[in-house]
């Protein structure tokens, strides 16, 4: 069944069919079309197009609707429902397009579809968070290595680090229900790009379906996927996020790092040599993160020299949404899998924090503290380490005594911030990694977190 024909003498070819139809991807939007058309039903009802009971007919037949097989015949899922409102409805069911254009059927029901996804997807992001706030509070003040240019820089706590994530991933929440809030505008009642013939209440259509408020100009509806691009968005810097963690860990959790043991259920074995154990889990994570730009990058470029309003390009909008959506929701379960599954070693990443001369910063802070201008306190320092490298001296092989002959501006009490404790503990303004400071951070965290359910 077509919901066109009577212009044309013979219908479409065989390859044409083939090329153009999408019931095959779109099966998916099965609910929200059979949802979006009961509601419309009883819109009509109430401007009188149909009765009540004729309206009520026609939810009951959409509702006795099964799902669509595999092997339908039909162009896409809409043809289906109306074929199979015919079949449940008769005749009742050539009324149910009154006013309404397949342009904006689409519009509504992949709206309906990922505001539903959007839903999912920030309830398993809170999930992430909940299980990052959960590791972090077991290391509120163990000491690890940071990074700047993959080069040992300054001691933080493992806490603080995973509270970095957790502030990516709240971003991230937020810019998903920015997305949602541009997604869940009603279009129905927009036509095919004029508005609709008859007066039907939109604002009551918007508020039975669960939407904030209605669009605004038909033929924008018609043209417009401004809101699935935002989604697209919104997932493209949630990927970065998970896969900038994942590559973290890969290399965190390597024979050379030795920090972390990832769990046996997030991690495989080598084919060919028997003492691996990779974490496919992680570079899967990461990979997932380009598929999802790619359906950004797709649908993007697709858009951008549409003439107004609606053309079968935007047909393309459909499959990279959906796959996205499927990405993005898996990286999030395994990601939180891998999170919940891992252990933190302290000793190596403790070693590398001391070993490293990562407190330089922290002793000519010290001397700055003291009055030494920083700018000279940091060639102190510089010269310090200089000479501790060609020495192969560690940072703790230093006495007070020996950095007061080195230099008198070094005072002997000035040797505490050899250890990578201590200075941390001066990193108190808001945001530091001060252990005290990275425990209040936690608790608002926690507070936060609570706040976004």
């Amino acid at each position: 069944m077509k919901l066109w024909g009577g212009r044309f003498e013979s219908g479409p070819s065989e390859v044409f069919q083939r090329f153009s139809w999408s019931l095959h991807f779109d099966r998916r939007l099965f609910a929200a079309d059979i949802l979006g058309s009961q509601a419309y039903a009883r819109a009509l009802a109430r401007v009188g197009i149909l009765q009540d009971s004729e309206a009520q007919a026609i939810c009951d037949a959409l509702a006795s609707i099964p799902e669509p097989p595999a092997d339908a015949p039909d162009e896409d899922i809409h043809t289906y429902v109306i074929r199979l409102l015919k079949v449940n409805a008769g005749a009742l069911a050539d009324k149910i397009h009154t006013g309404r254009s397949r342009n904006e059927q689409v519009s509504l029901d992949t709206r309906l579809w990922l505001r539903g996804e959007i839903d999912r997807t920030t309830a398993l992001l809170r999930g992430l968070m909940a299980s990052l706030l959960d590791f972090a509070g077991k290391h509120t003040d163990t000491i690890v290595a940071g990074y700047t240019h993959v080069r040992r820089a300054q001691p933080v706590t493992w806490a603080h680090y995973l509270l970095a994530y957790f502030e990516m991933f709240a971003r991230d929440h937020q810019r998903l229900l920015q997305a949602r809030a541009r997604v869940n505008l009603m279009p129905l009642g927009s036509g095919a790009l004029a508005g609709s013939g008859f007066p039907v209440d939109r604002e009551g259509l918007a508020g039975e379906l669960g939407f904030d408020g209605v669009t605004l100009n038909s033929m924008d509806v018609s043209a417009d996927r401004d809101w699935a691009l935002d989604y697209l968005s919104a997932a493209s810097f949630c990927a970065i996020h998970l896969s900038r963690l994942a590559e973290d860990w890969i290399f965190y959790s390597s024979d050379e790092f030795g920090w972390l043991d990832l769990g046996d259920g997030v991690t495989s074995g080598s084919s060919l040599m028997p003492q691996k154990k990779n974490p496919d889990s992680l570079e899967l994570i990461r990979g997932k993160c380009g598929r999802i730009f790619g359906s950004f990058t797709s649908l993007f470029t697709t858009m951008k020299g549409l003439p107004m309003t609606y053309n079968r390009d935007m047909q393309e909008d459909k499959e990279p949404l959906f796959d996205a959506v499927d990405q993005l929701t898996l990286s999030l379960e395994m990601t939180r899998g891998v999170v919940e599954t891992t252990t933190l070693r302290p000793a190596p990443p403790l070693q590398a924090a001391e070993d490293g001369w990562l407190v330089a910063t922290d002793l000519a802070e010290a001397l700055s503290r003291a009055g030494v201008p920083f700018h000279q306190a940091h060639q102190l320092v510089g010269r310090l380490v200089l000479e501790s490298v060609s020495q192969n001296r560690k940072p703790s092989e230093w006495t007070g005594e020996a950095l007061h002959a080195f230099d008198p501006r070094f005072s002997p009490e000035m040797a505490r911030f050899m250890n990578p404790a201590e200075g941390m503990k001066t990193r108190t303004a808001p945001g530091g990694t001060a252990p005290a400071t990275v425990r209040a951070a936690l608790a608002a965290a926690h507070s936060r977190l609570e706040s976004m359910s």
